[in-house]
């Protein structure tokens, strides 16, 4: 079993989805987004890594990661010259994993539930008075919630000191999907918290553990808060100290 946090935005469960719960056993088409496009940027913990062969399957790129996971890549071939990775050739991205329920169709990646967070990101108005609002860059939290909502939230805020309105938006939700036959960064993590050896087979992060504690766990591996810097100056240290 490889763990991978996986983003469902708000319109696709609202348009397209179908509601689930923490121990459900899903399916769903992946698509690997650039972080930096997806709500102002400023992701950290949700970001994933796959590498592997690229497929062309009716026309959309794909990676069938080194552990197994089917990946479609998101980016769109460029109007004049296609920038997209060659089918045959190897490829390497980061990027945030999504939920794709719109276009073209691939291989999709089915797996367990294993956590879920609901998203809610900060918005701002482009200027004040505009009523027209962009997401702000790294301004968002988590919560945990046993069942994903079928349909989200938006609560007005106070006004920013320049005047910009201010809204929050539940944007979707970070699950952690469990899927078989592969292995991954965020199961690395769960092992060495664990104490678990990295050398142990896929899989054994998740055997031995009440479903309630994996899930708490996985919460302290899927934040939305910045690791704090140092206060203060650090002291110099002397000659022969």
């Amino acid at each position: 079993m490889g763990l991978w946090h996986v983003f469902y935005e708000d319109w696709q469960m609202e348009c397209c989805g179908t509601p689930f719960s923490v121990g459900d056993e899903v399916s769903w088409p992946l698509l690997l987004l650039d972080a930096d496009t997806v709500l102002g940027g400023g992701w950290r913990d949700q970001l994933t890594e796959v590498a592997g062969p690229v497929e062309d399957v009716a026309g959309v790129r794909m990676v069938r990661e080194e552990t197994g996971l089917p990946v479609a890549l998101g980016a769109d071939p460029d109007v004049e010259e296609d920038r997209r990775p060659q089918p045959g050739s190897r490829a390497r991205s980061v990027g945030l994993l999504s939920v794709e329920r719109h276009g073209a169709r691939w291989p999709e990646a089915g797996g367990r539930v294993r956590a879920v967070q609901v998203l809610t990101q900060t918005w701002a108005e482009t200027a004040p008075g505009s009523r027209t609002y962009g997401p702000v860059a790294g301004k968002r939290g988590l919560r945990a919630v046993e069942r994903c909502p079928r349909w989200f939230t938006e609560t007005e805020g106070e006004r920013a000191a320049d005047g910009r309105g201010r809204r929050s938006r539940e944007s979707g939700v970070v699950v952690t999907l469990d899927v078989p036959g592969t292995d991954s960064r965020l199961s690395h993590a769960v092992r060495e918290a664990r104490g678990i050896p990295q050398r142990a087979e896929p899989g054994a992060e998740t055997r031995g553990i009440e479903a309630a504690d994996l899930t708490a766990l996985l919460e302290t591996l899927s934040t939305a808060t910045p690791p704090r810097r140092p206060t203060g100056r650090a002291r110099r240290r002397h000659a022969g100290a």
